[in-house]
């Protein structure tokens, strides 16, 4: 590859110069502004930025500067589903028009269970599955689709919202992945409201330290006798005890499920226990995934995991764990 890029360049100095300078800028800044600095002709930012993307767009904003991000169409691996015909807006507010031609859809409606229910292993109650044109604004659904090379009612496990229609075809608001929530008790928190809590984490963390958050995953611990939450967070920058005390303290009482709030008061359920993991320990998870034949293209971080490997991997590289105002060093 080297020799076939070094038949059609060759040195320019001058721009090598001109680049340098800008790198040397950027980095004072903290590379506010990167792309556009790099590739002054770039119109747009275009990337998946919803669902599990979500909590990298205001990395990707702070890289971008002002280029508009522009959110990509709404696919699987099974078909894809719909099509982005709002890109002016900005990625939390992104709908996709489900273009009827990619399969046969049908949208299964989901119900919020009573939350103090504790009896199913995630927090919907299913209805039978109707087609795209007798969908409702503002219902949830199950996306189940049939294809043209041969899956029959294949349930993708996605949660989204009608928003609206685009010429009759229904916006789709996507919501979360159906059973990738925490639960203990009562307690049932999907991928959205973790990330929800992590963000009012992360608010302490930028704003009285100086460090900032590469990835995080989360575990239901209930191998003890007190089961609790476990978020592992991979952190750049040294963060002091006391802040990622408050981070901890601030996440535990942000999650809002009621079922959350009443076992916590009751101590059903631990104090949340914050892990703070190596550099590169979010790498070796991706080189697990396409070590075991995933695709790269299609890896998303897994949000919320049982996963044995996975954990040995995290709890092996965790360096620091903080529960409530305790913080343990591990050496």
């Amino acid at each position: 590859m080297r020799k076939a890029v070094l038949a059609i360049i060759s040195p320019n100095p001058s721009l090598a110069s001109r680049i340098e300078e800008s790198c040397t800028a950027l980095e004072s800044l903290n590379w506010l502004g990167l792309i556009g600095k790099l590739w002054p002709n770039a119109k747009y930012v275009y990337s998946i930025m919803t669902g599990s993307m979500q909590p990298y767009s205001n990395k990707l904003r702070h890289y971008a500067g002002g280029l508009a991000l522009v959110s990509a169409d709404y696919g699987s691996t099974e078909s894809w589903i719909g099509a982005n015909v709002d890109p002016h807006l900005p990625p939390e507010d992104v709908t996709f028009a489900v273009i009827p031609t990619f399969s046969y859809f049908e949208f299964m409606p989901l119900y919020r269970q009573n939350r103090d229910c504790s009896s199913a292993i995630d927090d919907f109650i299913e209805d039978e599955p109707v087609p795209l044109s007798k969908v409702k604004v503002g219902q949830e659904y199950e996306i189940v689709l049939t294809t043209f090379t041969g899956l029959y009612r294949c349930r993708l496990g996605d949660v989204v919202e009608v928003a609206g229609f685009h010429r009759g075809t229904p916006k789709l608001n996507f919501i979360c992945r159906r059973k990738l929530i925490l639960t203990i008790n009562i307690d049932k928190n999907t991928e959205k409201d973790l990330q929800l809590v992590v963000e009012k984490g992360l608010q302490v963390l930028t704003s009285k330290g100086g460090a900032e958050l590469v990835d995080f995953t989360s575990h239901a611990e209930v191998e003890n006798h007190q089961g609790h939450y476990i978020i592992y967070w991979e952190i750049k920058g040294e963060a002091e005890d006391g802040i990622l005390g408050e981070c901890c303290n601030e996440m535990d009482s942000s999650f809002a499920d009621h079922g959350y709030v009443v076992s916590r008061k009751t101590n059903s359920i631990g104090a949340l226990e914050l892990c703070v993991v190596k550099i590169g320990t979010f790498k070796k998870i991706l080189d697990y995934f396409i070590g075991n034949g995933s695709a790269l293209s299609q890896f998303k971080t897994p949000r919320c995991t049982s996963n044995q490997e996975i954990l040995k991997i995290l709890n092996g590289s965790t360096i620091q764990k903080v529960l409530q105002h305790c913080v343990w060093l591990l050496i």
